[in-house]
């Protein structure tokens, strides 16, 4: 057998193939005869068909089954011995397929890149500094009070912040529109959740009462028929609730775990998960900027056999938050809402297991354990969950990835200079998504001009 191999970009390889005629037919002769030997034809006894027959009536599939199989067993081979390293299936064609002459064919593939990893020296990367403070734990006890809280009807004007029940019907000039209605909707005043100007010109409706609303949809509404247009609606308020939070007594406090109702064992408890999600927050957006320093310092060519799987990987991901269910069938979703996050994704990827490999960087099974136990503290019942994890290898797996990835940023980041800066708790977790909010957006942008490109 022939091979030579053409690079024809830094991760994309042409294989040419060519193997001897004879050793084709003599497979094929062999599969013939294999094939003549169970055959049943009217006329005949099962295995005394005549070759000629057998070869007339099955010779093309029989070829083409046997050379399937030579051109797969031949690129198996080749990658091996041609040490290439696919990032996904090739595309095989043949060239030449005739009985007495040579078999030719040729596998297109792409390959991952081959990275010299450019340092980060320099790079500026934040440090947030985060400290609970009972101001904080306060303002958390009253989020879990309001979480918890439930709605009473009053006789009263309404104010902000409290729920209206209210039908509603829309209206461009005199007619409605679709979409425009509702019976029975419960809207929380200050919640944002309708048109900018709906929800402040129900301040001060009482129940029973009846108002017409002038809005004007935002220039970028979804629904393009209705962006920048002024529209009317019909309101009619059914009742007023204020919302009624429950007492930090010994049955609010069991909701979260505390039997005994203690009042300072709970606010131990949520200290101590707020201090947990400080530190989460604080390595999240260190690793936000790390990662986005090494990206932008390695310009890595990104297979696009991998981009398409993260790309399909994203839309199970958005099927399952959206709860369109496991018959949902997601190749309906397009490949141009997730393509640049998986772009991202695959190239980071790649630039992180280079960190890994040439750091010779591992994983230990008591650093596995130690992380699945800080993971459990998060769960009533840790130690189910630890068990659970430790004899699952999928799950050990994927934490031990999550071990090489910190131990990568910690070394990145040993180049780095780091500032510490003081912040509350909110800024902290506040910083976390601006900072996914702004790869989204960046991410949006590139796909915006690969459009207009």
């Amino acid at each position: 057998m022939q091979v030579s191999v053409e690079t024809t970009s830094q991760i994309e390889r042409r294989v040419t193939f060519q193997v001897p005629a004879a050793e084709v037919d003599e497979a094929v002769e062999a599969r013939l005869k294999d094939t003549a030997k169970n055959i049943r034809l009217n006329g005949f006894r099962k295995g005394r068909v005549p070759m000629s027959v057998v070869r007339q009536r099955y010779g093309r599939g029989v070829r083409d089954e046997v050379v399937g199989e030579l051109m797969r067993e031949r690129y198996v081979k080749a990658i091996t011995e041609e040490n290439l390293n696919p990032a996904g299936f090739p595309s095989i064609e043949p060239k030449v397929n005739e009985s007495g002459r040579d078999l030719e064919f040729v596998a297109s593939l792409e390959v991952y890149p081959e990275i010299e990893l450019a340092p980060i020296d320099g790079a500026e990367v934040e440090r947030p500094v985060v400290e609970v403070n009972d101001a904080d734990l306060e303002e958390m006890v009253e989020t879990l009070r309001k979480q918890n809280a439930s709605w009473e009807e009053v006789e009263r004007p309404a104010e902000e912040g409290d729920q209206v029940k209210i039908d509603f019907q829309g209206f461009l000039g005199d007619e409605p529109f679709e979409g425009g209605s509702a019976e029975g909707h419960e809207l929380v005043l200050g919640s944002g959740n309708f048109i900018p100007g709906f929800e402040e010109q129900l301040i001060g409706a009482q129940a029973g009462e009846e108002k017409e609303i002038k809005v004007t949809f935002p220039e970028d509404y979804q629904a393009e028929h209705l962006a920048g247009q002024e529209a009317t609606f019909q309101v009619k308020v059914h009742a007023v609730k204020a919302q009624a939070l429950p007492e930090v007594d010994e049955t609010f406090i069991k909701r979260f775990g505390v039997e005994d109702g203690d009042v300072e064992k709970f606010h131990a408890e949520v200290k101590k998960n707020m201090t947990r999600e400080a530190k989460q927050a604080v390595d999240n957006r260190i690793k936000q900027q790390v990662l986005e320093v090494l990206k932008e310092a390695n310009d890595v060519p990104v297979p696009q056999a991998l981009v398409q799987q993260e790309t399909d990987a994203l839309k199970r991901q958005a099927a399952q938050q959206f709860g369109l269910g496991e018959d949902f069938d997601v190749s309906q979703l397009p490949n141009e809402l997730f393509s640049e996050q998986a772009k991202s994704r695959v190239q980071i990827g790649l630039l992180l297991a280079e960190v890994i490999k040439a750091n010779e960087l591992d994983a230990s099974d008591d650093e596995i354990r130690a992380k699945v136990e800080e993971l459990a503290e998060q769960y009533q019942e840790p130690q189910q969950v630890i068990d659970y994890y430790m004899s699952n290898e999928q799950l050990k797996t994927q934490v031990k990835s999550a071990i090489l990835e910190e131990k990568a940023v910690d070394k990145l980041l040993e180049q780095a200079t780091v500032k510490d800066v003081a912040m509350s708790y909110q800024q902290a977790l506040a910083a976390v998504q601006q900072g996914e909010q702004s790869s989204e957006q960046d991410e949006a942008e590139e796909n915006q001009e690969e459009a207009k490109g």
